[in-house]
């Protein structure tokens, strides 16, 4: 299992949705429970968001790689997180 490394701002509604799919998928299926998640706000993080080669938020790292980058579906959110359990 992976960490997912996810970039947020504080008021994005695309992030209060991205979270909101996060919860309900986890409530659905258990599995997505056991995923570690570091939720980043790029505004209290400016020095860690820096690191990272992004400008939308919501986005989602797993690793060094960039799963994906701005509004989301629900359907994106359960694809990073299937990302996440492979090994």
């Amino acid at each position: 299992m992976k960490k997912i490394t996810m970039f947020t701002m504080r008021g994005c509604p695309y992030c209060n949705a991205a979270l909101r799919w996060m919860d309900e998928l986890a409530a659905e299926d258990p599995k997505y429970l056991s995923i570690e998640i570091e939720k980043i706000d790029e505004v209290a993080s400016p020095g860690i968001a820096s690191k990272y080669d992004y400008y939308y938020v919501p986005t989602y790292y797993i690793g060094g790689e960039k799963l994906h980058e701005g509004a989301a579906s629900r359907d994106i959110i359960e694809r990073v997180l299937n990302a996440a359990l492979e090994e």
